[in-house]
């Protein structure tokens, strides 16, 4: 009975989750980035672990407050959160693009588009696992950051290049610091 009740409360939660997801899509990605199709999202493994940590926390604060105990209660609450915290960032954060431009859409941020012209130069860091962050720099002195991990990150800057080629009226034969293969895209930025 305890394992039919688990899958109920998880399937409650991924279905709660996937409407969330599709409310998000309709109230608030109107534009024509969104409309393209063509988006670097974080990696799917956010929005399950956060699932599956908010299925966690309900049966942990369920079993606390049944059985008066507030370890599993104060535990419970922590991995819910946690859990909540995931699944809306996995839902929140996107890069959104088309041939002109692309929008940063952030959890509690308005969203900000860009033109590839305004792409000043980039940054490389190697992060833990071998990853690579990827930082773009823009002409507003914001930065955009896109790891290694997230799904469609290398056909947005191979679409970002062609774009900021075209805006600032460069031939890509000619732009020597351009090697896909090493993670460089755009000319690098020196820390000042």
């Amino acid at each position: 009975m305890q394992i039919f009740a688990t899958l109920l409360i998880a399937g409650a939660v991924f279905g709660l989750c996937f409407l969330v997801d599709k409310g998000f899509q309709k109230a608030f990605r109107s534009k024509a980035q969104h409309r393209s199709g063509l988006a670097v999202r974080v990696s799917k493994r956010y929005g399950v672990f956060g699932v599956i940590l908010t299925a966690i926390g309900i049966m942990a604060v369920c079993v606390g407050v049944t059985g008066k105990e507030w370890v599993l209660l104060a535990g419970g609450i922590i991995v819910l959160g946690m859990g909540i915290a995931l699944a809306v960032h996995y839902l929140s954060f996107g890069i959104f693009y088309d041939g002109e431009s692309f929008l940063q859409s952030r959890f509690g941020k308005k969203d900000v588009v860009y033109r590839y012209a305004d792409i000043v130069g980039q940054k490389l860091y190697m992060i833990q696992g071998g990853n690579i962050l990827v930082e773009l720099h823009m002409k507003n002195g914001a930065t955009v950051s896109l790891q290694s991990t997230m799904d469609g990150v290398y056909p947005f800057l191979d679409t970002a290049f062609a774009g900021w080629c075209l805006e600032t009226h460069r031939d890509p034969q000619s732009c020597d610091f351009h090697d896909p293969s090493q993670s460089l895209w755009f000319p690098t930025v020196e820390d000042t």
